[in-house]
């Protein structure tokens, strides 16, 4: 039951009882009323002036007599100006009630068989250093993401695509082979990503000292600084031998791809543990080791059909200049791919897996040209989501202390990071006595679930396309806008259900139009109701951030109404076996809006 677009039809039907007009449903405009006024929800009589031929008054009270006689759900009306304020009666209420009682996933969309295939594509790293807290942005956006779009009835799948060839991943090999004494992550204690990493780091410091030894020769043989900087750092023997490991392995020499196998297997062991710990998984995962030979592929079938170009050194381009952008190269002089030439090789992978009607990249912003080339590029090749494919553009994540640079020791470690979470929760719950009455192991699992809460709610709340300053300590309070406050509620909540239980109360599966029912009551009802909407607009906006400005909407009208209105000391049964209906019911579509940003709930805390 939608009691909005009951009172919506119900309207188009006043308006052609009164003045003999169909009217389109688009012009009747139901929204909630505002609180300084009296009402649940109010109709905009502005676009009807020219069918009722009255004053916005008069025409207000005309619909608003014809629909408390006429529509059961309307129990009174008030006129201000041209808007029509209507309050809803207590049985419309009730009735909507036992419709979000029904249905343990009020508001969402199952999928059916034959609905959309959104994939939607996140995490994206290197297999040549462990995961930070852009990463971690990054993959929140894309989980909480999949969870929204299947909520709105798509079929979901989540896909990664990992960066295991390049330059840099024959870096971190270069530097294992010549400094790591066959070190593993089993006789170092080191998670096999931060393994690597600091092999990584390893190479750059080494070649540095190298490029510091050459240049100073240089500059002494008479160059110029950044004549002597620029030889320096091509000739620097460190980098010649990454190279050359680069072509061996291009070439599928069997110890270089042997040792490539071996160390992203470490890599990948590791990061599958960060993901596990922040709570997201993808259905498939590609490698552009095995995607940059097939775009290669696509790009040569592209030339072909005319769709683009060769120039005079053999590169490969397409003109773009006809959709006001530049020309863009997708294969080099000597045949080499691009990142561009890559992601059409994915493109054309996944595809062929699957019958893809939708393409999310979630990618951050510093690449909003890049795939709007793809985007031109992909439906030239005739892939039929090329020019509807979505960039969820996302913006940077900023400490305290600024950007977050990789090489200048100001990167936050993703496992570092989960691990400070889960160490402040557990702290702030101490202090505040939280634990008392429990085990080590409920102490352990709770301070996980609220420090990841933390952490995910504070990152998911702020609309995706901005930057956002990242502080840890603002985001584990019991009281504001954070995702332990709302853990809280929920934990507060199954707390009274408990006690409810233990007094031998029983719900009822079914409401009848018995129960009274109060302004906060209703109120409280009517934001449960909102939950759909807001379901909807954060699938269209690909917007978690709507998400979460919900449940601690919601979360803020039930702890206003507990601070108002006992549940289990209420005056009569009635009341007592209404409000417990409700708690259920705010405690459901809260633990289901936070599954949607990937946030588990407590029953204690």
């Amino acid at each position: 039951m939608d009691i909005a677009n009951q009172i919506s039809s119900a309207a188009q039907a006043a308006v052609k009882a009164l003045y003999g007009q169909d009217v389109p449903e688009g012009m009747l405009q139901v929204q909630k009323t505002k609180r300084e006024f009296e009402g649940h929800l109010t109709l905009v009589v502005f676009p009807l002036l020219k069918v009722s031929r009255k004053k916005p008054e008069e025409t207000a009270g005309d619909i608003g007599r014809w629909l408390v006689e006429n529509e059961p759900s309307v129990a009174a009306y008030n006129v201000v100006k041209g808007f029509l304020n209507l309050t809803v009666s207590p049985e419309a209420w009730l009735a909507l009630l036992a419709d979000i009682n029904a249905d343990e996933h009020y508001g969402e969309t199952k999928a059916a068989d034959d609905a959309p295939l959104v994939m939607i594509e996140y995490s994206s790293p290197n297999t040549n250093k462990p995961l930070h807290l852009g990463h971690v942005r990054n993959n929140l956006l894309g989980w909480s993401l999949a969870q929204i779009m299947q909520a709105n009835g798509n079929r979901v799948v989540k896909t990664n695509i990992v960066n295991d060839r390049g330059i840099h991943i024959c870096k971190s090999m270069l530097a294992w082979l010549k400094y790591g004494n066959g070190e593993t992550p089993e006789s170092s204690g080191k998670k096999g990503d931060h393994l690597i990493g600091d092999y990584y780091v390893a190479f750059d410091k080494h070649y540095r000292e190298e490029v510091k030894e050459l240049k100073a020769k240089y500059i002494a043989d008479g160059m110029t600084d950044e004549e002597a900087e620029k030889k320096a750092k091509d000739e620097a023997p460190l980098i010649k031998e990454a190279h050359e490991m680069l072509v061996k392995w291009e070439q599928g020499d069997p110890e270089v791809r042997a040792l490539w196998e071996k160390m992203n297997s470490w890599v990948y062991a590791g990061f599958d543990e960060t993901y596990k710990a922040l709570g997201v998984g993808f259905d498939k995962i590609y490698y552009e080791s095995q995607t940059y030979l097939k775009g290669k592929a696509k790009v040569e079938e592209g030339l072909e059909k005319g769709l683009f170009f060769r120039k005079e050194d053999g590169s490969v381009w397409a003109d773009l200049t006809d959709e006001g952008l530049d020309q863009k190269l997708l294969l080099r002089s000597d045949g080499t791919s691009v990142y561009m030439t890559q992601d059409i090789g994915t493109a054309e992978m996944r595809f062929n897996d699957y019958p893809i009607d939708k393409m999310i990249y979630v990618v951050g912003n510093e690449q909003n040209y890049h795939f709007q080339v793809l985007s031109i590029l992909l439906d030239r090749l005739g892939f039929k989501w090329g020019k509807e494919l979505v960039h969820f553009s996302y913006g940077m994540v900023e400490l305290p202390n600024g950007k977050m640079k990789s090489r200048e020791g100001t990167v936050v470690d993703a496992d570092d990071l989960i691990a400070e979470m889960i160490k402040d929760a557990r702290q702030t719950s101490e202090e505040l006595g939280k634990f008392s009455d429990m085990t080590e192991e409920e102490r352990a699992n709770v301070a996980r679930i609220v420090g990841m809460g933390a952490l995910k709610y504070f990152i998911l709340k702020v609309d995706a396309r901005k930057n956002m300053l990242f502080n840890p300590e603002e985001s584990i309070d019991f009281n504001g806008n954070t995702g332990p406050f709302i853990q809280y509620t929920y934990a507060r909540i199954r707390s009274i259900m408990r006690k409810a239980a233990e007094q031998g109360i029983e719900l009822p599966a079914t409401l009848d139009g018995t129960y009274p029912v109060n302004q906060k009551e209703t109120e409280l009802i009517q934001k449960m109701a909102e939950y759909g909407a807001a379901v909807r607009q954060a699938g269209t906006d690909y917007s978690p951030s709507g998400i979460a400005n919900y449940c601690y909407e919601l979360t803020k009208e039930f702890n206003q109404f507990y601070h108002d209105y006992s549940i289990l000391g209420a005056d009569s049964n009635e009341e007592k076996v209404l409000r417990l209906v409700l708690a259920a019911n705010v405690a459901k579509t809260l633990r289901n809006g936070m599954a949607l940003l990937g946030i588990e709930m407590p029953e204690r805390m």
